[in-house]
């Protein structure tokens, strides 16, 4: 197991003691850099059905695509990391009019992303080249060298929201027009006060850290009238600047996953890992 496996035990217990609203306002992200060390977390959590078959798709490089990680369902990545740390991860906002002139993503848009681009810059350039628009979310980006951006589309615009200092976060507001809906948002300032908390320590972050902040953003599982059980259907975290992942289905300490991406990147065989 290890002394980094330990450590990530240590995280969790702490990470699922905070529930936040309900299901249908969620999904929290976060792109951090420890002010001691310069290092780059990233953490989410993405609440679902807990009935969907998501997975985690590794893909190797090829001559011209770059080996990748996603996770996601129905062969469409909801977020993910390449082998150069280039990140990305949406997340649902308030529904706007159609977008005159703009494409919804065909394919596998998230995946297409990582399999060619290296930076933040690239992943824009990709976005616009396609002349995508959405009308109903927005995305966070953030690459190895420190950069992270929200891309996002308000009454017809692309909007950029660039990373201030050491962070950006992400839940379902629309960073450039709150007044769409979804604000406030008790999970955005819950974490934004956590991240706080760990600079006034003036002490080096790490994952247990950055994750008791994406930990007050945690959706408990609920079912609702017609049955169906819902909440944070993972929370996934990685430490880019050392390629490190750890993934957690439905809350569960016991199901952890966590991969040395470096070594992943370097297999030459497709591998999905389904999460139960």
């Amino acid at each position: 197991m290890g002394a980094y496996m330990m450590s990530v035990k240590k995280i969790l217990p702490v990470l699922f003691l905070f529930f936040g609203i309900g299901l249908g306002h969620a999904c929290s992200i976060i792109y951090y850099i420890d002010k001691n060390t310069g290092k780059i977390y990233v953490a989410n959590n993405e609440d679902y059905w807990y009935d969907v078959d998501a997975y985690i798709q590794l893909t190797p490089k090829t001559k011209n695509k770059y080996a990748r990680l996603w996770y996601g369902w129905d062969d469409f990545a909801q977020g993910g990391v390449n082998e150069h740390g280039l990140f990305f991860d949406g997340a649902v906002t308030p529904e706007q009019e159609p977008i005159k002139g703009a494409k919804k993503a065909k394919g596998n848009l998230g995946d297409d992303i990582l399999a060619n681009c290296k930076t933040v810059e690239e992943a824009i350039i990709l976005i616009r080249k396609r002349n995508v628009g959405l009308n109903d979310a927005h995305i966070m980006f953030g690459d190895s060298t420190g950069n992270a951006v929200v891309i996002e589309w308000v009454n017809g615009k692309e909007k950029l929201i660039n990373i201030k200092e050491n962070r950006l976060v992400m839940t379902n507001y629309l960073l450039s027009d709150p007044s769409k809906g979804n604000y406030p948002c008790p999970r955005f300032d819950a974490i934004e006060k956590e991240l706080n908390m760990i600079e006034t320590m003036n002490e080096p972050a790490n994952m247990k850290k950055v994750g008791t902040a994406a930990a007050r953003a945690v959706q408990s599982p609920f079912t609702n009238n017609e049955g169906r059980t819902g909440g944070t259907l993972y929370s996934s975290f990685i430490n880019i600047s050392e390629m490190k992942f750890i993934l957690v289905p439905k809350l569960d300490n016991d199901k952890i996953i966590q991969l040395n991406l470096n070594e992943e990147f370097q297999n030459s065989k497709k591998k999905t890992i389904k999460l139960e």
